[in-house]
């Protein structure tokens, strides 16, 4: 068989409401990945929307704005210190946001903001936990 004829398109899930859009670029469950992917996923925020409102006990997660702006918010659950990041394209980074951080991203510009973010660990609905930063 050669190269090309193991070339895969992989269907993918548009997530869509009314506060953007969430897509997962890789999901870690991909044939022929590495047991140690973790997941990489686009989010889109609209206007005035946050996205996020919740920590990882145990995944980690990287942050980078694409396109727009954003603001960053941050809480440690455990001694409530709060930091805001502002993230833009313009001023391009990533963050790195630990486990047990607290995390919101809020859009308050007037314009779509687009953030690419990568999880070491694969998706799991009992390592994400709501929590409302204020």
């Amino acid at each position: 068989m050669s190269q090309i004829e193991k070339v895969r398109v992989i269907p993918r899930r548009l997530i869509s409401d009314d506060r953007g859009w969430f897509l997962k670029a890789i999901t870690g469950t991909e044939e022929d990945i590495p047991s140690h992917t973790g997941e990489v996923y686009l989010t889109m925020g609209k206007p005035g929307q946050a996205k996020g409102g919740h920590y990882h006990p145990e995944a980690l997660e990287w942050f980078t704005v694409i396109q727009g702006e954003a603001i960053l918010k941050l809480e440690d659950i455990e001694t409530h210190e709060r930091r805001d990041i502002p993230m833009s394209l313009d001023k391009a980074i990533s963050v790195f946001i630990p486990n047990n951080v607290a995390h919101t991203v809020v859009n308050n510009s007037d314009k779509d903001f687009i953030l690419l973010a990568y999880t070491d660990k694969l998706y799991d609905p009992k390592d994400t936990i709501s929590y409302t930063i204020k």
